[in-house]
């Protein structure tokens, strides 16, 4: 990990504290010194812009489509099909299932080096089922009951456009200028359960990989280096066995449940006494048949997050011991704590997050429109926050936030790959600043606008930009391995274990049920030029036609 004024640190711009002792975002970072550009890779650089520029309608429509998809983790089945027959038309060899995922795939092209994977998730969150164009909550497809349909509340339905969109453009270039190299296109399966990357670096997946490219949906275009902010995190469902009995004679049984709520008291009892930088939450999902029946069983899911991954073990040990004890205080018995996902803290590499902040300065923002303007000072007002618009400003290269600074955050099992290889993740505007809070229906509003669309297009841009980067700079990809041996090297600690395996029986039922529903809404690109024509939505009214 890199230090305050470490040699891979030395000028690191640190954030002050805000009053009440809560840290600011590490400041952005100056560039540092580069070589003398080659006039061969930039006009390279520009030409692969163009491109991508006229690849904007394909970027919309695949936008689009993943949106109307709406499929939770482990159950992307329609959004691999989609995306594979893209990939498969435009010549990438498809490997599907790997890790023993379904709904997970591996596209490759090329030959030779350097080999540079590409990816970014695409799974939706329960209950988030929106239109989108439109001011306030509007589902798709009509609740049943309390009960909504998932949809993309975190915007993940995007970044797959710009990675799919890049490599297309990549290997036209590389085979009209005989540049060697091989790209590997890959999905972020079930990245909301934690379900897949860990398995994809335990298989071996990415052992012949040079450098990792990922994105990630986002209100500005910035990228990191060094220890990112946010947790690492165990996923553990922990399952109780009692006896079963009357619930007018319950001296005679012994209730599973009684179990859970003494592990759940015990955990929230400690969590006073735990780092500020710690999350602990959980479900219930299993809880019992009926009342007036014991329940024999009983299941408590649990989200352990730490701010490394020996702190995650830790954690996860005194889960372990209040579990335990919970069963003994109960007479029942712990049977099973089944691993359900896992994310590594995150750690980004410098030399390529440098390069893609170069680039992200070469591409710009998107060229927003007043309506795209109009639209989101509409979401923000209705969500609460200030009416000021989309970033117009490239936000750019960050640093690494002090140790004295964490205090703990959100998890994505990007951190796996990024111990594995040198990784960076490229972050995007496709969606609002002060847009309502994530993982909810409010982040799925802009997410099939033009706002969506534009950024997305931005971001496969800087993928293209940055791969030719590493394609034609060997020094680059040099310097980003010199700094992975440095800094990370011999320090992963996977948080599954071998016998661990993806949890593909997640969210069945639940899009089982809902799928029907959601293919009568389904996007038909070749009737609609767009996701908000097929729906009859006036942009930027945020009103049905």
């Amino acid at each position: 990990m890199v230090g305050m004024m470490g040699a891979a640190g030395a000028g690191l711009a640190v954030a002050p504290a805000l009053a009440g002792g809560t840290p600011a975002a590490a400041a952005p970072l100056a560039q540092a010194p580069v070589a003398a550009k080659d006039p061969k890779l930039e006009a390279l650089k520009q030409e692969a812009i163009r491109a991508v520029e006229k690849r904007a309608k394909l970027v919309q429509e695949i936008v689009d489509s993943l949106f109307s998809f709406s499929e939770l983790g482990f159950q992307e089945f329609q959004t691999k099909r989609y995306l594979i027959s893209i990939l498969r038309k435009n010549g990438f060899a498809i490997q599907e299932g790997i890790s023993g995922i379904p709904t997970a795939w591996l596209a490759t092209w090329g030959s030779g080096g350097p080999v540079i994977a590409m990816g970014s998730d695409i799974d939706g969150i329960p209950r988030s089922s929106q239109k989108p164009g439109v001011i306030g909550r509007d589902p798709l497809v009509e609740p049943m009951g309390l009960d909504h349909a998932p949809g993309h509340g975190e915007g993940h339905n995007s970044g797959m456009a710009a990675v799919v969109a890049g490599a297309i453009v990549l290997k036209e270039l590389m085979q009209r200028n005989n540049i060697k190299g091989r790209l590997k296109v890959w999905p972020g399966v079930a990245e909301e359960l934690l379900g897949s990357k860990a398995y994809y670096v335990r298989d071996g997946y990415f052992d012949d990989v040079d450098v990792t490219l990922f994105s990630h949906v986002s209100s500005g275009l910035t990228t990191d280096w060094g220890a990112a902010s946010g947790n690492g995190l165990l996923s553990i469902e922990y399952t109780f066995k009692g006896s079963p009995g009357h619930g007018a004679s319950p001296h005679l049984g012994r209730s599973a449940l009684d179990a859970v709520q003494l592990m759940t008291a015990g955990m929230e009892y400690r969590r006073e006494h735990l780092p500020i930088q710690q999350r602990t939450h959980f479900i219930i999902p299993y809880g019992g048949d009926q009342p007036n029946v014991i329940p024999e069983i009983a299941k408590v899911w649990y989200y352990l997050r730490e701010d490394t991954a020996d702190e995650i073990l830790a954690l996860r040990a005194l889960a372990e011991k209040i579990a335990k004890a919970a069963a003994e205080m109960t007479d029942t018995q712990l049977v099973d704590m089944r691993v359900l996902g896992a994310a590594s803290p995150q750690h980004f590499n410098r030399p390529v997050a440098e390069a893609a902040a170069a680039n992200m300065t070469l591409v710009g923002m998107p060229n927003w429109s007043e309506d795209d303007h109009t639209y989101a000072r509409a979401v923000q007002e209705a969500a609460g926050s200030t009416p000021r618009g989309l970033s117009t400003e490239v936000g750019g290269l960050s640093g690494p936030i002090p140790n004295q600074y964490r205090q703990g955050g959100g998890s994505d099992d990007i951190g796996d790959i990024s111990w594995k290889v040198p990784t960076i993740t490229i972050r995007f505007p496709a969606n609002i600043p002060g847009g309502g809070p994530s993982h909810t229906w409010w982040q799925a509003l802009s997410m099939a606008t033009p706002i969506a669309h534009k950024g997305t297009t931005t971001c496969a841009k800087v993928y293209a930009t940055t791969v030719l980067d590493l394609l034609l700079r060997p020094e680059l990809v040099r310097d980003a391995k010199a700094y992975f041996e440095a800094e990370q090297a011999g320090r992963y600690k996977p948080l599954i274990g071998p016998n661990d395996k993806p949890s593909i029986h997640l969210n069945k039922e639940r899009m089982e049920l809902w799928r029907p529903r959601l293919e009568k809404v389904y996007y038909n690109p070749a009737r609609y030029a767009t996701y908000l024509d097929q729906l009859g939505i006036a942009y930027p009214g945020g009103r049905q036609r």
